[in-house]
């Protein structure tokens, strides 16, 4: 049993189980009822997802210095008791069950789920 974390809107991989989207808006043009047979999540997450300041600012970072800023704040958004409960829910899950979460973007280097990753390491989850 491991977590995944993903792009949103890829294939699906051998044994992903429940994709987990982790994103503060649905995909553009995508009817509800389309989102897991486009590969897109099976369940909407929002409470994973930078805040839309937070947003702002790491799509505007350039620099190593910049993205560190939007680390830093998306990891302190993270921190929040709802958030954390969250991350240590998922870390148990990763031990019992299948599952992904992800994102759009399409590095995962500047991506929130890059953060997201460490967060769920740091909580122990088991991640593929």
């Amino acid at each position: 049993m491991t977590a995944r974390i993903v792009r949103l809107g890829t294939p699906r991989l051998r044994g992903e189980g429940l994709r987990i989207g982790t994103v503060r808006h649905a995909p553009r043009g995508a009817p509800k009822g389309r989102h897991a047979s486009g590969n897109w999540y099976d369940v909407w997450f929002p409470i994973l997802a930078p805040g839309a300041a937070t947003v702002k600012i790491g799509r505007a970072a350039k620099t190593e210095r910049e993205w560190a800023v939007f680390a830093r704040r998306y990891a302190k958004e993270m921190a929040a008791p709802e958030c954390g409960r969250t991350l240590d829910l998922l870390a148990a899950l990763s031990h019992r069950a299948d599952f992904s979460v992800g994102c759009y973007c399409a590095g995962e280097s500047r991506c929130h789920r890059s953060i997201l990753r460490r967060l769920l390491q740091e909580r122990g989850a088991r991640l593929r």
